[in-house]
């Protein structure tokens, strides 16, 4: 080997020596290198636990939220009990405006039956003026009254068919105390009609109302001056209403007892009336043919049985304060239940005298 391979040779380990400290360089570069870019991935650390505690926090808020949400959401039973009041409350808006049509309606029947009324009396008075005879004038109105009374009346009794059948109803169905109450008054409305329906054909014809020719036969073997007796009335109706307190069995027995008073009052001062108009009628001599002295007893008698007007509206005054007082008496429900216990009273004596009529006769 010449002396230049040798130095080369020494010259490329010199150089292999040489190399080295690059080596090192290279490393400490490469830790530069990583020192540089530790906080970058320190950043990227603390970047991923921002998002992962901000979604940490969402969450809650979410849970916190619909647990908030389902503290306030109502309970299966406050919604059905919501629910229920206002299906009642519209009920009873439904079952108010069906009474005040009903009042428009009765309101128009009545304004018809007043002109239908007007044109009866015309037509007696028509009758009466042609014939010239005073007489059959009077007689042509009367009883073109009490034949309008005859139909309002029978309207009347439609109208209470219809209120029993609502009453009926509802005592069935347990509906609220609220339209319980539109019901009763209806019925208690209804009542007052008829007083006010009677008193006008008083005036005109106090014998028809007396006589009960506008109620079925069966009706009229209970009729007390042309209507109910109260007292008697009492005493069908309170096994009807049971249980009652004891303040209403007081109260009821009281009524009861005042209404037999008042009752007993009336009938004494009717029997005295028609003594005094059987004595005034007989009075002088009866086979007597004194135009003047029979003129004379018969204005005394025209003038005593005015008084038969009278004693007809204090009698309908007591039936009228009865039920009035027996409607604040009782309970709402209990006050529904008296008003179908009477319906049902009348309606079968009406039911009895029908089929009285249709019994089987034997040939005579």
């Amino acid at each position: 080997m010449d002396p230049q391979s040798t130095q080369y040779i020494s010259s490329r380990r010199t150089g292999g020596a040489f190399d080295s400290p690059s080596t090192r360089q290279l490393d400490m570069w490469a830790d530069s290198f990583k020192a540089d870019n530790s906080p970058r991935t320190g950043t990227s650390s603390n970047m991923e636990g921002d998002a992962k505690s901000e979604d940490a926090n969402r969450g809650t808020v979410v849970v916190s939220r619909s647990s908030d949400q389902e503290a306030n959401k109502p309970s299966d039973k406050v919604l059905r009990r919501l629910a229920q009041n206002r299906e009642a409350a519209r009920k009873s808006r439904l079952r108010k405006k069906a009474y005040v049509q009903q009042l428009e309606t009765s309101r128009v029947k009545l304004n018809q039956l007043e002109q239908e009324l007007d044109r009866a009396r015309q037509q007696g008075i028509y009758i009466g003026g042609s014939s010239g005879d005073h007489i059959s004038s009077a007689n042509g109105a009367a009883n073109a009254g009490a034949a309008a009374f005859d139909l309002e009346y029978a309207h009347w009794v439609e109208e209470q068919n219809r209120q029993i059948s609502d009453l009926r109803a509802a005592l069935t169905a347990h509906v609220t105390d609220i339209e319980l109450r539109i019901l009763v008054e209806g019925g208690m409305a209804h009542y007052d009609a008829l007083f006010r329906m009677k008193s006008v054909a008083a005036k005109s014809d106090v014998f028809h109302l007396v006589s009960g020719m506008w109620k079925t036969p069966a009706e009229r073997c209970f009729m007390w001056m042309g209507g109910f007796r109260p007292s008697e009335l009492l005493k069908i109706l309170k096994p009807q209403l049971e249980p009652l307190t004891e303040q209403q069995v007081m109260s009821v027995d009281n009524l009861q007892h005042s209404s037999q008073q008042a009752e007993d009052a009336l009938s004494q001062g009717m029997e005295a009336l028609q003594q005094s108009l059987a004595e005034t009628l007989a009075a002088g001599s009866l086979g007597a043919s004194n135009v003047a002295n029979y003129m004379g007893h018969m204005a005394m008698a025209m003038g005593k049985l005015g008084m038969l007007e009278n004693f007809v509206h204090q009698a309908d005054n007591l039936r009228q304060q009865t039920l009035q007082q027996m409607s604040r008496i009782l309970t709402t429900r209990q006050a529904a239940r008296g008003l179908l216990a009477m319906g049902d009273y009348f309606s079968r004596l009406r039911a009895l005298s029908s089929l009285w009529a249709a019994r089987p006769r034997e040939p005579a």
